[in-house]
C-alpha cells in the first residue's frame, strides 16, 4: 500500500486534485512552477520516511457560526490527497449508504433528498449534532479505528505524522469534557482535527463509522442519515426516539463525544426540520431565514465593491449563479426573484 501511495502516478494525481480550482492562487502556482522537482522531492521524503508536515495558516470564518479554519501548506495538501487516494477505497466499502458528507456521489443535495424521503414516511424525528466535533476527535481512538483496516506500518507512520501535526491546532476551540473513568491525564490526550484538511473530512467519516453501524444494527433504526456531525433518526414513536437518544449519548461517550442535549429532542415532522441550510417539510423546502439575510448582505457588499471598481461584474455573476444553483434544490422561486429584482446591478460601459 505504501509503495502505491508514494508512486509517481499517485502523487501526480494527488497534485491535480489538490490544484483543482486553485491553480490561479499563489501556493498552487508556485508548486506547479517546479512541479517535477517538487513531486520528486515529495516522493523521496515519503519513500525514506523523512517527510514532515509544515505549519498551518489559521483564520476564522462565520458561516453562520464562528469556525477556525487551518490550512496546510500546498505540498502537504498533495500528500493528503495521495493518502486518501489509497485509503478511501478501503474504507468506502464499510460506510453505510446514508452517510453523505465528503463522499463521491453523495453531498448536501442528496442528503436533503433523502431527508425529505424519510419526512414523507415517518411522523417524528430525533435530530442531533455533536458538540465541538472536530476539536473533540481523540487521536488515540481514531488511530485504533484506522489501524483495523490499515495493516501497512509505513502508512500508519504517515497517518501519525499528519495526526501529530494537528495536535493543539484547535485547543482553544475545545472545552474539556469529562467521561466516566477519566483521571487528570485525560485533559492531555491528543485531540483535534484541523478543519480544512482533506484528511480531517475523510477521518471524520472513519471516526463515526462504528457509531453509524451501531445505530443501524443495534438500535435497528430503519431511517437514519448523517452529514458530518449532524444526524437524524426517524420513527413513528416519540418514546422510542427518547430511548434511542439515551443509547446514543452512552455510545458516543465511548468515542469521547457529546451532543447538544437541549437541541436533541424528538419532534413531529410537521413542525419542519432545519437541515443543511433549509427547513425541510414532507412536500416542500424553505431556505433558512438567516441564510437569505446573509446572502442579501453579501450581495450588497459586492455591489459596493463593484461600484468602487474593486471587483468585476463577472465575480458577482459567478456568485449569483452559485447561489441560485443551490437554492433551486428548494421551493425558492419567489425568494430568488425578490432578492435579485430588489438589487439590480447594471454593468458599466
Amino acid at each position: 500500500m505504501y509503495a502505491s501511495l508514494c508512486s509517481w502516478d499517485n502523487l501526480l494525481l494527488a497534485y491535480r486534485k489538490a490544484a483543482k480550482g486553485k491553480r490561479g492562487l499563489a501556493p498552487a502556482a508556485a508548486f506547479e512552477y517546479h512541479l517535477e522537482d517538487n513531486l520528486v522531492a515529495l516522493h523521496r521524503e515519503l519513500s525514506d520516511q523523512v517527510y514532515r508536515p509544515g505549519p498551518y495558516s489559521s483564520f476564522y470564518i462565520h458561516e453562520p457560526k464562528r469556525r477556525l479554519i487551518s490550512a496546510a501548506p500546498f505540498r502537504d495538501r498533495v500528500v493528503h490527497h495521495a493518502l486518501c487516494n489509497v485509503l478511501e477505497p478501503l474504507f468506502e466499502r464499510s460506510f453505510i449508504h446514508d452517510s453523505y458528507a465528503n463522499r463521491v456521489g453523495k453531498g448536501t443535495h442528496r442528503a436533503l433528498d433523502r431527508c425529505q424521503e424519510f419526512d414523507r414516511r415517518y411522523r417524528c424525528v430525533l435530530q442531533c449534532d455533536i458538540r465541538q466535533f472536530f476539536p473533540s476527535v481523540d487521536h488515540g481512538i481514531l488511530r485504533q479505528v484506522l489501524a483495523r483496516k490499515v495493516s501497512d506500518s509505513q502508512v500508519m507512520w504517515l497517518l501519525d505524522q499528519i495526526l501529530n501535526s494537528g495536535v493543539g491546532v484547535l485547543s482553544e476551540e475545545y472545552d474539556m469534557a469529562w467521561f466516566p473513568g477519566d483521571d487528570l491525564l485525560a485533559a492531555n490526550r491528543p485531540r483535534g482535527l484541523p478543519i480544512g484538511n482533506l484528511t480531517s473530512q475523510f477521518w471524520a467519516n472513519c471516526y463515526l463509522d462504528p457509531f453509524d453501524h451501531f445505530v443501524k444494527r443495534e438500535l435497528r433504526c430503519p431511517a437514519y442519515l448523517r452529514y458530518v456531525d449532524d444526524f437524524l433518526l426517524f420513527g413513528n414513536d416519540q418514546r422510542q426516539l427518547g430511548e434511542w437518544r439515551r443509547a446514543i449519548i452512552d455510545r458516543l461517550s465511548r468515542l469521547r463525544l457529546t451532543i447538544h442535549l437541549n437541541r436533541a429532542q424528538a419532534q413531529p415532522i410537521k413542525n419542519g426540520l432545519p437541515f443543511l441550510g433549509f427547513v425541510v417539510y414532507p412536500e416542500r423546502r424553505r431556505l433558512k431565514h438567516h441564510k437569505g439575510v446573509a446572502y442579501v448582505r453579501r450581495l450588497r457588499q459586492m455591489a459596493r465593491q463593484y461600484a468602487s471598481g474593486q471587483i468585476a461584474v463577472d465575480q458577482i455573476t459567478a456568485s449569483v449563479q452559485g447561489w441560485v444553483n443551490h437554492l433551486r434544490y428548494g421551493n425558492t422561486v419567489g425568494l430568488r426573484k425578490a432578492v435579485l429584482n430588489a438589487m439590480p446591478i447594471v454593468a458599466k460601459d
